[in-house]
């Protein structure tokens, strides 16, 4: 019969499932998916909130008996703030969980054998600190009775709850969150700003910190908004992005240079990005840098090569690849990333690439290129790209992901293709504290 709604359960954690949530079985084996902060080898009291026939869903209320793995979390926040699920697992033990993730998922839905999955997935790398590797956060703002409050959202992920620091963020950056906050909180008072989120960019390497606040288009108090968060912050680039669309399919209408230079910079792999404040870059720098490696190191590039990076965003790896390589296309769909791919570019001096703007599918390079990168979305590859890098006659191909599943369903469209198969898959921890990791997959062409 299946438990009703607030009936609390005693559980012995399991595992931890590729979300916030922890696993646990009831006595019956029926799954159990155990919100709130719950580490394997924990035996915990949880209240149900949702049952089903096949599963239920149950918040975490108290450890019974804590396990070994659970850790206290330094962050203040971390019981009621969502941006940092696995804060009581060790750190150990979330490079563990974190690789059995991407090997399940391979089994899972890359329909891999369980012997040949663990060999293909190395340990998970650890290459930054557990605390303090962001460079960017975001803050989330809302309005109640006419008072507005900045800060994170809550694990409820509808509620914001005001804080006066990130420990994620960079240690010298820190005390930026209190200055934005107070800022915007000061400027609400007299002015309605229509701010969405605020976005906090800063980097130990160039000394760059941006401040962007995302609104929709219309009137907004510009010199006022700047000279507050300039004087509270010193930031060296103050930006407002404007949207418009649907809630979850928003688009950039233009980016306003408030103050300072109006975008920000970053050292990586031997060189320096410009990247404007809509442009995705990853939140970890060093762990930015070890996959830059890791994809150098899989295709050994050489000076007469032809490259292709599909998904190219503002860089990340076609420069270090133009460096190295003969000649580059590469592909990148989204405008502002574009745009900056072309200025850094100019700026590195490196004429040896064609920067392609559009889908990867449809402007698929009319080449043959010997190595290939493709770091696309949480969506992964369309079957279309999987298909017409199959025809390609490259010798091996880096796939760069942030989704184990949609890694997996790529890599058994690969294998059904037949032509270019998995060799070694390495995950990389570039978000602590979370159950998000990145990989880095070297597909090898099978005829070498």
């Amino acid at each position: 019969m299946p438990e009703s709604t607030g009936t609390v359960l005693s559980l012995r954690i399991e595992r931890m499932s590729y979300g916030a949530d922890a696993i646990a079985h009831t006595d019956e084996g029926k799954t159990v998916f155990v919100s709130g902060g719950a580490v394997p080898g924990d035996l915990v009291e949880a209240e149900v909130t949702r049952s089903k026939d096949s599963f239920v869903n149950a918040r975490f209320v108290r450890v019974i008996e804590p396990s070994d793995k659970r850790v206290a979390a330094p962050c203040p926040y971390a019981d009621i703030c969502g941006g940092c699920p696995w804060a009581h697992l060790s750190r150990e033990a979330q490079l563990a969980e974190k690789r059995d993730n991407v090997v399940n998922s391979l089994v899972r839905i890359g329909r891999l054998e369980p012997s040949r999955a663990e060999s293909l997935v190395a340990q998970t790398e650890r290459p930054s600190d557990d605390w303090g590797y962001r460079n960017k956060v975001e803050l989330a703002l809302s309005t109640t009775r006419g008072r507005t409050s900045v800060g994170m959202h809550a694990q409820d992920g509808t509620t914001v709850i005001k804080v006066d620091r990130c420990p994620l963020l960079d240690t010298r950056y820190q005390k930026v969150v209190k200055a934005v906050s107070g800022a915007l909180s000061y400027l609400s008072n007299s002015h309605d700003l229509g701010i969405e989120r605020v976005g906090i960019r800063a980097s130990r390497r160039t000394k760059d910190l941006e401040i962007a606040l995302w609104t929709s288009p219309g009137s907004f108090p510009r010199a006022q908004v700047a000279k507050v968060l300039q004087d509270a912050t010193k930031a060296t680039s103050i930006v407002r992005v404007m949207t418009k669309g649907p809630q979850k399919a928003r688009k950039v209408t233009g980016v306003e240079r408030l103050s300072g230079k109006g975008c920000w910079e970053e050292r990586i792999a031997g060189g320096q990005m410009l990247l404007s404040a809509p442009s995705f870059f990853q939140v970890n720098t060093v762990g930015a840098q070890r996959l830059v490696e890791l994809v150098l190191d899989g295709l050994a590039p050489d000076e007469d090569d032809e490259a292709m990076d599909l998904y190219c965003g503002a860089g990340t790896f076609t420069l270090p690849l133009a460096r190295a390589c003969n000649y580059v296309s590469a592909v990148e769909s989204y405008g502002p990333a574009v745009r900056d791919l072309r200025r850094n570019l100019e700026k590195a001096q490196l004429d040896n690439v064609d920067a392609i703007g559009g889908d990867a599918g449809r402007e698929f390079p009319d080449t043959d290129a010997d190595i290939i990168v493709v770091d696309p979305p949480r969506a992964g590859l369309a079957e279309d790209v999987v298909r017409q890098l199959s025809e390609q006659p490259a010798r091996a191909i880096a796939y760069v992901s942030c989704d184990p599943a949609t890694l997996a369903r790529d890599i058994a469209r690969f294998e059904d293709i037949g032509v270019f198969s998995p060799t070694r898959i390495t995950p990389v921890d570039l978000f602590p504290q979370t159950f998000h990791v990145e990989t880095v997959t070297l597909l090898s062409r099978k005829d070498t």
